[in-house]
């Protein structure tokens, strides 16, 4: 039971009766006496004539997964299966990143029928988004007193990666056809297979025209070449506690599946086998065997639930993911942070276990803010920040070049740059055959 404000008002109008007939000594408390059960007696017939909620029977509708930035309904069924007329605000009680705003519902319900409470969800935060109660407030025809009830009809939202580097792929789909022979530019690289034969084109490289072909035509022919398929494309990103934080206002996790699913998507198109790890002292998230559309499907249905650990990374069990994934060699992306030199000996010192017998890319998103604190030099205090970011540079610079000397690739751009030029690196690699 809860009472409403209009039963508080009408307590508080006990006071006119007293003021008008209590002004005889003893009067006042039986007025008072008096306009109090006559207010009780009404919250009691209203309480009374109230629907009671527990005679609703919930049932819900939701979609199961949706993309972090877009927004779903949530639609929730009540059937009245009581006798009386319900009255109620109905609160279904999502968890606030569920993004449901106002989600109190005002209802009325004849008995036998049933009604539609839609609620437009806008995720703030991906993951699981989970529902377990409804709480019913059903209101007597006085609206003085209230029957309450929280009934239990779960439901669950897998909120997944946006995937907001995707505009990024068909320009990148476009240089890995020029790679593969089909459109008019062609490019030559170490490592490429010969395709087939087809007739000049300006733009063509005069190396790449077959005479022994052009003599028995009478057209130039030149030969098209591919890059070698079916290799193998590993990526591992570290959950441990660097990947929590937050650069450009997005935590570095998240960085690093938005360039893991753009870097997938790209090296599938090219016919390579690609497995994902999400690992700082356990694995978190594995994908492996799947290819095309089934790929990305699985690699984001296992990154919407994974968090940063405030754990350290333990490098030491990396090469071990990598023979527990593959035996042959493969194009091994690690992507972690590689800010101080402190914190990256541990890469350091695992990273020639993998590039004897890997390609290995080391990728690391930058903070754009500390390139422009290094060029603000106005005043002291930013005189002061700019050697403080001139300092983190330095350390990174150290770091990448200590990668180089194991040798291993360092990509590292900001947030928003950080996917492409991870999948540039991957054509270029391609291109020269290293894969």
């Amino acid at each position: 039971m809860s009472v409403t404000g209009r039963f508080v008002a009408l307590v508080a109008l006990g006071v006119v009766p007293i003021i008008a007939f209590g002004r005889t000594p003893g009067t006042a408390g039986t007025v008072l006496g008096l306009w109090l059960l006559l207010v009780l007696g009404a919250g009691t017939l209203d309480l009374t004539l109230a629907g009671s909620p527990r005679s609703l029977s919930l049932t819900r509708s939701l979609p199961a997964r949706v993309r972090l930035g877009e927004t779903v309904t949530s639609d929730l069924y009540l059937t009245n299966t009581g006798s009386r007329r319900l009255r109620a605000i109905v609160r279904d009680g999502w968890q606030p990143s569920a993004g449901a705003g106002n989600n109190r519902t005002p209802v009325l319900i004849p008995p036998g029928e049933r009604r539609l409470v839609s609620l437009r969800l806008a995720p703030s935060r991906r993951g699981e988004r989970r529902v377990n109660q409804v709480t019913v407030r059903s209101n007597g025809p006085l609206g003085l007193w209230a029957r309450q009830a929280t009934l239990e009809c779960p439901g669950r939202l897998r909120v997944l990666p946006p995937f907001n580097a995707r505009k990024h792929l068909p320009s990148r789909i476009t240089r890995l056809k020029e790679l593969d022979g089909r459109t008019s530019l062609l490019v030559r690289g170490q490592g490429t297979e010969f395709d087939s034969l087809r007739e000049y084109v300006r733009g063509d490289d005069v190396r790449s025209i077959d005479w022994r072909a052009t003599a028995r035509r009478d057209d130039v022919m030149v030969r098209t070449w591919r890059p070698e398929r079916d290799r193998r494309v590993v990526i591992l990103i570290d959950s441990g506690r660097t990947s929590a934080a937050r650069i450009d206002d997005e935590p570095r996790l998240d960085t690093a599946f938005e360039a893991s699913l753009l870097l997938a998507a790209l090296a599938s198109r090219a016919g390579d086998h690609v497995d994902f790890i999400a690992y700082d002292r356990r694995v978190r998230g594995r994908v492996q065997g799947a290819q095309g559309a089934e790929l990305l499907s699985r690699m984001v249905d296992a990154m919407a639930v994974i968090d940063s650990e405030l754990i350290e990374m333990d490098w030491s069990a990396v090469p071990g993911q990598v023979r527990a994934v593959t035996s042959q060699r493969a194009l091994v992306v690690l992507v972690t942070s590689i800010d101080a030199a402190g914190a990256s000996t541990a890469l350091l010192s695992m990273l020639p276990q993998l590039t004897r017998r890997h390609t290995v890319v080391v990728a690391s998103v930058t903070d754009p803010t500390t390139l422009l604190a290094s060029w603000q030099r106005g005043n002291r205090e930013e005189i002061y920040r700019a050697a403080a970011a001139e300092r983190a540079m330095l350390d990174v610079a150290r770091v990448s070049a200590a990668i180089r000397l194991q040798g291993a690739d360092v990509v590292t751009a900001s947030p928003a740059d950080l996917p492409p030029a991870l999948a540039d690196r991957y054509i270029a690699l391609k291109a020269a055959g290293l894969l």
